[in-house]
């Protein structure tokens, strides 16, 4: 059975590391991080909501009282029941569904992209970029995978608008995942936007959760 706590401090941790930012620090039920972002100071992301539903209370109240710009995540199998939580807390969920998911690295596509394009890839300590350039030499599609122990999350997918709908998400999530494997990772994880959930879904990643952002109105 998997631990959703565990699995989203997994991420949480990859993600730091690949924002090159301070892991989070404990709080009640959570981990709160610093990530100094236009709009969001800071971070509190839920651990156990579904195992201990009022620790989403206690970090809304937390978060509906920071100083500071405070975002809350919480991943939970219960979005309705969170949501009704977190809006009792005096926060506004954003309306911005979005998914915790995973992978078996080993067997994930590895799709090469089709001339004129080509793919570059880079490492800088733990993090994992990859460059889709067209043969022009405009930038078509970049992404980065930070690998944190066995686990490789991924972030900043981003294919140019010019560039869509020629397989390059595909093939630059392949070569992440090649990369990353290379490096010692076995599972990858993510937070899927509803734009990036069916590419994701259609490389074999598994929805593990929801998950629900919220911050003051």
């Amino acid at each position: 059975m998997i631990m959703m706590g565990d699995l989203i401090r997994r991420w949480q941790r990859g993600w730091c590391l690949a924002r090159r930012i301070p892991d989070g620090i404990p709080v009640d039920g959570g981990v709160e991080v610093r990530c100094d972002q236009p709009g969001r100071q800071v971070e509190v992301f839920a651990l156990r909501a579904d195992e201990e539903p009022d620790s989403v209370a206690r970090l809304a109240a937390r978060v509906a009282a920071s100083d500071v710009t405070t975002w809350l995540t919480v991943t939970t199998t219960r979005p309705r029941d969170v949501e009704a939580t977190i809006r009792a807390g005096g926060l506004e969920p954003l309306d911005r569904p979005e998914w915790l998911m995973s992978v078996d690295l080993a067997g994930h596509p590895r799709p090469a992209p089709v001339g004129p394009y080509q793919a570059t890839v880079d490492v800088d300590g733990p993090v994992v970029t990859v460059v889709i350039h067209h043969g022009s030499g405009e930038l078509a599609a970049r992404g980065q995978m930070a690998v944190s122990g066995a686990d490789a999350v991924a972030d900043k997918i981003e294919t140019m608008p010019a560039h869509r709908r020629r397989g390059l998400a595909s093939a630059l999530m392949g070569a992440l995942a090649g990369a990353a494997v290379e490096r010692g990772a076995r599972t990858g994880l993510l937070i899927a936007s509803a734009d990036g959930q069916h590419l994701y879904s259609s490389l074999g990643w598994r929805r593990e959760a929801d998950v629900l952002i919220a911050r003051r109105p």
